[in-house]
């Protein structure tokens, strides 16, 4: 009993580990395109930064479901 508990806790490490990784790479490459929308058309920094807003908004909700794995998997 005692090996399935720490089995749990480490995969509720990797999934909380693998869940930070994806959100911040994908806010990355978000801000990134933007970045690069705004320096070649400084005209659409509004429309861009919404567009920006959705896709940080989408990455975030991933890492979110990875911590609601983790704590599922530690039974809390």
């Amino acid at each position: 009993m005692e090996q399935s508990l720490q089995l749990a806790q480490l995969g509720a490490g990797i999934a909380i580990g693998f869940g930070a990784i994806g959100a911040g790479l994908g806010i990355g490459f978000a801000t990134k395109g933007l970045m690069d929308a705004v320096s070649r058309q400084p005209e659409v920094a509004g429309k861009a930064f919404g567009f920006f807003l959705l896709g940080a908004a989408l990455s975030e909700a991933c890492a979110l479901y990875a911590f609601v794995v983790a704590f599922m998997l530690l039974g809390k």
